[in-house]
C-alpha cells in the first residue's frame, strides 16, 4: 500500500520558496532549507486543510527550525510558530530583515506598517 503524503504539494513549496526570497526567514541562510510548518501537523499528519498552505508554512535553514522546536516562546512572540487554536492566516510573523507580515494561503505576503515586535 503506497504512503499518504502529507506534506505540502510541490506548487505549494515552490510558492513559499518565492515568498521567503528563497532564505531562512531567522536568519537569511541560502543553505539547507527546509519547510517549517508553523502550526505543528501531529504525529502523522493533520486533517486540516490548510496545515499545508502557504500561510502556515515557513523557509527556515536546518539549524533554525531545531532552533524553533527548541525555543517555543520567542518562536511563537515572532510568529514562526502558531499555536492552535489561533489560525497562521491571523498571526503575523518577523522576518530575518526585521520586517513583519501577515501571510495568505496563497503564498503572498503583505507588510505590516507599523508593527513592533
Amino acid at each position: 500500500m503506497a504512503r499518504r503524503r502529507t506534506g505540502p504539494t510541490d506548487t505549494v513549496r515552490d510558492l513559499v520558496f518565492q515568498r521567503d526570497g528563497g532564505c531562512c526567514v531567522r536568519c537569511g541562510s541560502l543553505h539547507r532549507l527546509t519547510i517549517h510548518h508553523r502550526v505543528n501537523r501531529g504525529m502523522g499528519g493533520a486533517r486540516e486543510v490548510w496545515i499545508n498552505q502557504a500561510h502556515n508554512l515557513l523557509l527556515a535553514c536546518e539549524v533554525c527550525n531545531g532552533w524553533f522546536e527548541d525555543n517555543p516562546k520567542p518562536s511563537y512572540e515572532a510568529g514562526w510558530k502558531v499555536r492552535r487554536p489561533q489560525l497562521p492566516d491571523k498571526v503575523e510573523v518577523r522576518y530575518a530583515d526585521g520586517r513583519v507580515y501577515r501571510l495568505t494561503p496563497d503564498g503572498v505576503r503583505t507588510a505590516v506598517v507599523g508593527a513592533a515586535r
